[in-house]
């Protein structure tokens, strides 16, 4: 169950959102079949455009609201469902204002079009925080509409009338019609002002605030289709595609004639490509009447490979490497407070410590995939996407047409974490498409998914820390090893120069050295955090217990009561989850706890959120880690909007980042992955997933997102309860069981 701590949501009703600046205002038309349609316009934010059928509408933006004659409401949302809950969350804000029952609510999931939806993009936790006060106003727009609509009908004062559940009210005269009823005229009134609408007091919610399952599920525990992989289109043919097993490596020579002789096979060519690897590489597509038939083919392909460069690089080259450029001042300064050298030199204790993080892959539980068809001048794309526009643009300039020529359709995404904000897949359907001229599904295997991701990058970090007889933090320098293109950081590979704690140290230095990398990167689930969080929430408990404290009472005194004026962080919400966390846990108990069994926490702010974290995990004599249990709480501000898909994200990112830390790593050797299934990319099984208890602090904020916040704290939390356990730091992941071994 989760929790509520803090402010009751009455009391934060304080709304810090970014409200148009300039008049903003809805349109308003008759959908086809009747009702009244709903199209707000925020200037300098997107374009307006009308809506064709009674089943569009929009979210975030261009937020489109069809009402049909019978009440029932259909919202449209724009912006892929990767699992996150977006589909059910932000209809839940126009529903709420618009006082509809969310029983006759229906929602549909809208194609790319940014002329009439703005931006659309899952990334980043930025749902809530963009969409928390324009969505409501949307809402609130129509109901006033509809209000006015009542109160002409009845030659009433407006101010009289009142709704609920879709339905206006007078009560002087006990009349009362549905917004069914009214939306003809409604349709013909005046648009107002969305900057001048009134919204309810939060003490009103009906919808925000329950804990609603969301609209897909009976889909997807029936099994219907919803997913890419689902996708299936008259005449389609199926497609893999055999990539270099080196980065960036091309096609020499294949069997291309001896392949297309197969059963089934309908095409084999080889593909040149680009050097962009999120665009189209090089490689060899069968095509055949089935994927088997294609898959089946492909295990007979013959490839020579001119391998590039890119063969050079391994793991254990990149830890040499780093190991190397640490004993040198690092190549570039990313901040230095105070005077770093004196304040260790004044320092009772100096600490230092090496820590390291593997490459990661996303493994998404849905292998990329995309089913394209180019015709009519124009090619259409089915894609489970998080970045649909990009993809668009990516596939016009492959295909040599036009940008407004390329139709996708987004489908349900199983699984996104960051690796579809990058769209080869859709470029690799298109042109393997174009290429057949027919209808064709692109799907990987899983062998692809986990050898052609963008990794998170490895890290490794360089730390020295010192306490002064007093048990204070005085000093802390980290020379940051990652990886660059020339003198520009990999992408997600760079570290932010107030990261924490930076601003709450006297004396301090962070520095970067760069090494090259012909391995494609790219964010991962909170990025940067997931691995950064490890290195220094561990390093801070080492520095804890050098000094002989309580790591609460030590991470508290880090904080003070002031943050770095450069940064948006609020040392007192990150105090409050830590204070939250060790009193739901038991913190102060832990001592009780048997040999072997130990608690450890951590706590983190990334995008815009603020999350501690205490887990407690056994480990046995031999080595073998339980993670027993984990306490979450989080301070997202005033509102959790769905407190079943908050709890939800809650515990999806715990396990998450747990997985990783268990049994995850991407191992580089000859410039190619070595591990290729579940079997070597670990994620984590359901007889190791820990119960997960959530806890909200509410607090005076406007609410922001869950997605990727609650990641980053339970990695360290993990590995500082390790210790705790057995005496021994885990300086470096995947977790190694055997360093771990007691007795």
């Amino acid at each position: 169950m989760t929790r509520f701590a803090g402010l009751s949501a009455a009391a934060a009703r304080r709304s810090d959102g970014a409200l148009p600046s300039r008049r903003a205002f809805l349109k308003t038309g008759a959908a086809v079949g009747g009702g009244l349609l709903l199209h707000a316009v925020l200037p300098g934010l997107a374009r307006a455009a009308s809506a064709e059928s009674e089943a569009q509408g929009a979210a975030m933006l261009n937020a489109f609201v069809s009402i049909a004659r019978d009440g029932s409401v259909t919202i449209v949302a724009k912006n892929p469902e990767i699992g996150q809950g977006v589909k059910t969350m932000l209809p839940m804000l126009i529903a709420e204002e618009l006082d509809v029952d969310w029983q006759d609510v229906r929602t549909a999931q809208a194609d790319l079009d940014t002329e009439k939806y703005g931006r659309q993009v899952a990334g980043g936790s930025m749902a809530t925080p963009l969409n928390w006060e324009p969505l409501r106003r949307v809402g609130a727009a129509g109901r006033q509409m509809l209000v006015a609509a009542a109160a002409q009908s009845w030659d009433v004062p407006a101010d009289e009338c009142s709704t609920a559940q879709g339905v206006v009210h007078h009560a002087k005269s006990g009349r009362k019609l549905g917004y069914g009823a009214l939306v003809e005229k409604a349709a013909a009134l005046p648009a107002p002002d969305l900057a001048s609408v009134r919204l309810k007091d939060p003490r009103d919610f009906k919808i925000i605030g329950q804990p609603l399952p969301g609209v897909d599920d009976p889909l997807v525990v029936a099994g219907k289709p919803l997913f890419g992989i689902d996708v299936a289109v008259p005449g389609m043919l199926y497609a893999v595609f055999q990539k270099c097993p080196v980065f960036g490596g091309k096609v020499a020579s294949a069997n291309t004639d001896a392949i297309k002789s197969l059963p089934g096979v309908r095409a084999a060519f080889v593909v040149e490509g680009g050097d962009n690897p999120q665009g189209l590489v090089g490689g060899v597509a069968i095509v055949a009447d089935s994927w088997w038939a294609a898959s089946s083919a492909r295990d007979k392909l013959q490839v020579t490979w001119n391998e590039g460069p890119t063969r050079t690089q391994s793991s254990a080259g990149f830890a040499s490497a780093a190991a190397a450029l640490a004993k040198s001042a690092p190549q570039h300064a990313l901040r230095r407070d105070g005077d770093p050298g004196a304040g260790f030199a004044r320092a009772a204790q100096v600490i230092e410590a090496s820590y390291t993080y593997p490459f990661l892959a996303h493994i998404d539980l849905e292998p990329q995939n995309c089913t394209a068809h180019v015709h009519d001048g124009k090619v259409e794309i089915w894609a489970p996407t998080q970045n649909p526009a990009p993809g668009a643009l990516l596939v016009a300039a492959t295909l040599g047409i036009s940008e407004s020529d390329v139709i996708v359709h987004m489908t349900r995404v199983g699984g996104g974490f960051g690796r579809r904000l990058r769209n080869d897949f859709m470029v690799e359907a298109a042109f393997i498409a174009k290429t057949v001229g027919a209808p064709v599904k692109l799907l990987w295997s899983r062998e692809d998914d986990v050898q052609h991701d963008f990794y998170r990058p490895a890290g490794f970090h360089f730390l020295k820390g010192g306490v002064d007889a007093d048990g204070k933090l005085v000093a802390l320098s980290d020379h940051f090893v990652t990886f660059g293109h020339g003198e520009r950081v990999a992408d997600a590979a760079g570290m932010d120069a107030s990261e924490f704690p930076a601003g709450l140290v006297a004396n301090l230095d962070y520095g970067l050295s760069l090494m090259p990398l012909g391995v494609p990167t790219g964010p991962l689930r909170a990025p940067g955090a997931n691995g950064i969080a490890f290195v220094f929430q561990s390093f801070l408990d080492e520095l804890a217990h050098a000094a002989g404290q309580d790591p609460v009472d030590f991470h508290l005194a880090v904080l003070g009561e002031k943050g770095d004026p450069g940064r948006d962080f609020d040392t007192s919400r990150l105090r409050g989850v830590i204070e939250l966390v060790a009193e739901k846990s038991g913190w102060a108990n832990r001592h009780k706890l048997p040999k072997g069994t130990g608690m450890g926490i951590a706590a983190y702010f990334c995008h815009l959120g603020y999350f501690a974290e205490v887990v407690q995990a056994t480990v046995a004599p031999s080595g073998a880690v339980k993670v027993d249990k984990v306490w979450v709480a989080g301070d997202v501000g005033s509102q959790i909007i769905n407190p079943s898909n908050a709890e939800n994200q809650v515990q999806g990112a715990a396990l998450d980042g747990i997985g990783a830390a268990l049994g995850q790593a991407i191992t580089i050797d000859k410039g190619r992955v070595v591990e290729a299934n579940f079997d070597t990319v670990k994620p984590l099984r359901m007889r190791q997933a820990p119960p997960v208890e959530v806890h909200f602090r509410i607090t005076d904020h406007r609410p922001t997102g869950l997605g990727e916040p609650a990641l980053p704290p339970v990695i360290p939390a993990l590995c500082n309860a390790l210790f705790a356990a057995t005496g021994k730091r885990v300086r470096s992941l995947p977790i190694n069981n055997a360093e771990l071994k007691w007795s």
